[in-house]
């Protein structure tokens, strides 16, 4: 039995209305779970860059991949290399802080992990940080003692190493 993962699936596709719903919709009609999906201009104009994070098994890769290459709108698919790639997240924490103490120590805690206050108020700090998911939870486990008031996380975006690229 093959060992279920995490693929990070990146796919150009025309920028153009209606591509993420269809891409959306090949997932729902087969039974597969997007866990995560972002969506941004490429480096061509006319052209849009997907990150899919999906669970499943090869088989359940494979299948993602024969599925969105049939679309008409996508251009190009992979899977990519968790050793060939970069991926982070970007995300934004309101901390409630009324008193020097706490801001003192969200500010130190926020370095440490490179991220930067964004936005003061007398009650609270906005901390914003990029990172991978991982070094983001560590943060926010870190500042749940705080009281978080709000997280705002953009989901993961990838791309690959290197020279290696479509």
């Amino acid at each position: 039995m093959d060992k279920q993962r995490s693929h990070v699936i990146s796919a150009l596709v025309l920028n153009k209305p209606g591509v993420l719903q269809r891409v959306a919709g090949l997932f729902t009609r087969r039974g597969f779970n997007i866990d995560n999906i972002t969506v941004g201009t490429s480096e061509q104009e006319d052209m849009a860059r997907m990150t899919i994070i999906s669970r499943g098994d090869e088989k359940v890769l494979e299948q993602i991949l024969k599925q969105l290459n049939k679309l008409i709108d996508v251009v190009k698919v992979r899977d990519l290399d968790p050793e060939f790639m970069v991926k982070r997240e970007l995300c934004l924490i309101k901390i409630h802080a009324n008193s020097e103490r706490v801001r003192s120590e969200v500010i130190q805690y926020a370095n440490i992990f490179r991220g930067r206050i964004i936005d003061v108020s007398p009650e609270t700090l906005t901390v914003e940080i990029t990172g991978t998911p991982d070094k983001i939870e560590a943060l926010i486990d870190l500042l749940r003692g705080f009281g978080i008031k709000t997280i705002v996380r953009t989901g993961v975006t990838a791309i690959s190493r290197g020279m290696i690229d479509y």
